[in-house]
């Protein structure tokens, strides 16, 4: 097995190579408006850190989100490429589970990530493998007793310090993660998801209302 994961959910462009076992290489650079620029160089690098070949790898491993939408669909386009090129599969996983499994805390904690608009993205865990309830965004002030003395991880908890007062890093994913987390979940023989976007909201780009289509005469 080798997975290479990739996530571009959050402001970090990460990448990982995995070969069922442990890490073999992982990367990462954080910059909210360049994920389309840095994603496919990294991955050159990663692969040559690591002595390996585009054509050795057996498995792409993506996050689908919840992310904005720019950034998000550069990560699933590219592992659907990637999977469509060298013919294998291509997996997805949750990216808040992602940042929750490279946490290793045993007791109810929350990861939140920055939806923007004041909003987070965030989903409640049990512990590090085991998320309780369904992504979704919202406005931190709206969800404070529902997260309410629990620990908090993510860019999200660390906006919003009068919501998520114990929030800490790791701020944002890592591929690495995903690439453990993932490696993990085949070896038990569990489903992963399909690699679709979470996006939970519409995009910002709309196509406005009342819109009048000009016709030739």
């Amino acid at each position: 097995m080798l997975l290479l994961a990739l996530d571009t959910a959050t402001p970090a462009v990460t990448v990982a190579l995995h070969d069922g076992t442990d890490v073999l290489a992982s990367a990462g650079q954080v910059d909210a408006r360049r994920h389309g620029e840095l994603l496919l160089p990294a991955v050159d690098r990663l692969l040559a850190a690591a002595g390996q070949r585009l054509d050795a790898v057996t498995g792409i491993v993506v996050g689908v989100g919840p992310g904005p939408y720019t950034g998000l669909r550069v990560g699933l386009m590219t592992a659907d490429t990637f999977g469509l090129a060298l013919g294998v599969p291509v997996h997805g996983l949750c990216t808040l589970d992602g940042l929750a499994y490279a946490t290793d805390l045993e007791g109810p904690f929350v990861v939140a990530t920055d939806a923007r608009r004041k909003e987070v993205y965030w989903a409640r865990y049990a512990d590090s493998r085991t998320r309780v309830t369904e992504p979704a965004v919202d406005r931190p002030a709206d969800i404070a007793e529902q997260v309410a003395g629990l620990p908090a991880v993510g860019a999200g908890a660390l906006l919003y310090p009068g919501t998520f007062p114990a929030a800490h890093e790791p701020e944002h994913v890592s591929a690495a993660a995903l690439a453990s987390l993932a490696a993990e979940r085949l070896a038990a023989g569990e489903e992963l998801l399909e690699p679709r976007p979470l996006y939970l909201r519409r995009p910002d780009a709309q196509v406005p209302k009342n819109y009048k289509v000009v016709t030739p005469k």
